[in-house]
Formats: structure tokens, sequence, C-alpha cells
């Protein structure tokens, strides 16, 4: 099969024998990547955010091609939403799709188990409802997002929580982990920024390695006024990393990890 970035790659990166990739160039093609995996008659989980962007871009240009037809696309967001349809790509919801066939989205974070932070963009609720029901979900990042540990970016981990003694919900996740903390606030620096649930995000900074993150998911939840968290544990099945010197595949096989790695020229002639 004919790698379907290959274009890409061949008149805008392959041009030069020291091509100088940006990171927008490395979302893109990752994303394209991805793509790669989705058929005619899917229900895709649209994802949310720089990278998820342009694997939507990408599914709308495959449909109006004609390369793919009758995709049911579910929107993790307002904003992918409003992409969506501007694309013309059909949508539905989980209410009439409640098993999604592929999810593609990106990452804040990845550990080396593919366990994932996501949620800086606000959207970790309806990302992880869609994800959570996919038969495959395939991430996309950039090398830049790989950690050796969840929280090791040392930026924010989101949690969203209901707008009622936020203070409160903030103070007992801080203490719940001995970390920093803070209410995510419009780019203004003004209003508290309100998800598109109506709810708000209170950002986590960790120092440190926070232990199991199964335990450590249990403890946020319980906790009266939480709605969900940023740590996606175990739903990824595939990763796939752009870097300056090629594209690595992780694919959770069973228990293993199986690990692929392509250079750019093997990718300009198709793998």
């Amino acid at each position: 099969m004919a790698v379907a970035y290959s274009h890409f790659l061949a008149s805008e990166i392959m041009a030069t024998s020291s091509p100088v990739l940006t990171q927008d160039d490395l979302k893109r093609i990752a994303a394209y990547k991805a793509v790669e995996h989705v058929k005619s008659g899917m229900v895709i989980g649209l994802g949310t955010g720089s990278t998820a962007k342009h694997a939507v871009d990408r599914i709308a240009e495959l449909l109006r091609q004609g390369k793919l037809k009758d995709i049911t696309g579910i929107a993790t967001s307002v904003k992918t939403h409003e992409q969506a349809v501007s694309l013309g790509i059909p949508l539905s919801d989980l209410d009439s799709h409640p098993i999604v066939d592929l999810a593609i989205d990106g990452a804040d974070e990845v550990d080396p188990d593919l366990n994932l932070v996501k949620g800086r963009g606000g959207s970790l609720l309806r990302e992880k409802m869609v994800e959570s029901v996919s038969e495959k979900f395939i991430v996309v990042v950039d090398e830049s997002k790989l950690m050796p540990y969840i929280g090791g970016s040392g930026l924010a981990m989101p949690v969203e929580v209901i707008p009622f003694c936020w203070k409160h919900s903030l103070d007992r996740l801080v203490s719940l982990f001995g970390c920093t903390g803070k209410l995510r606030r419009c780019a203004d620096g003004g209003k508290a920024y309100v998800s598109d649930n109506g709810n708000y995000i209170i950002d986590l900074y960790f120092e440190r390695d926070i232990g199991d993150l199964n335990e450590a998911s249990d403890a946020i939840l319980r906790l009266p006024g939480i709605v969900e968290h940023g740590m996606f544990i175990g739903l990824a099945t595939s990763v796939i990393v752009a870097g300056v010197n090629g594209v690595t595949v992780k694919t959770k096989v069973g228990k293993e990890l199986v690990v692929d790695s392509f250079s750019y020229n093997d990718l300009s002639n198709g793998f």
C-alpha cells in the first residue's frame, strides 16, 4: 500500500537533502500515517488539538477524492465538530454508535507503556468518552511528547471539576499528591476557563513520578466534585511518533509492545 502522505513527504520534506522539520510538520506526518488505518464504512472518533486537526483534514480530503466512503465521525469537542461540519464529514454520536471502530487523537505526554496525559486543550472528558469505547485508538505525536513517566514534562495534568466550590476541589487534589495546582483561566488571564461541558479545569503539576497510575486515578475520582482526569491509562493501542529522523510506531500486541521504525526515505517510497 502506498503511504498516504508520500506526496506530502516528497514535495515538502524530501525536496532537500537535509530537511528542517518543524513541529507542525512532525504532527502532520504522524496524523497522515494514522489515517492510513481508516477504511470505508468505519465509525471514526475525531480527536481534538493541533495534531488531530491534521487527521481530520486528511480524512475529509480522502472523502472528497472518493478514496473513502460512508465514514461517520464522532467529534470529541465543539471545535472538532465545527471543523468536521465545515469539511463535510458526516457526524453522529455515541448514543447512535456506542462502539467506535477507530479513534485518532493527539496527546500531551506518552509514557513507555503508552499511558497518556491529555486535556491541555480542554477536551479530556469527551475525548475519554469516545476513545474508551474505540476498538482501536491510535495516538499521534511528535517526539517531544515522549516522557519517562506521566507528569514528566512538568506541565499540566488536567482535572475537570464542577464549578461549585472549585477551590475546595483544588485543595483536596493538591493535598492528595503533594503537588502544585491552579485553576485554568482564559488566555487573557481573567475568567475561569469553561469546558464544552460547562465545567472548570484544575491543572496539576507533578515534581516526581506519582507511582501506580490506577491507584492515582481511583483516588482522584473518589473525590466528590471531580468529573474526570487527563490520565488515559491503558487506552492507546498504537502510538505513532514522528521525529526528526523518521517515524516510530509502537503497538500493543497482547502484553507485548512491538516497535517499528521507518526513515523518511522509507516513507517516501511506501511501506
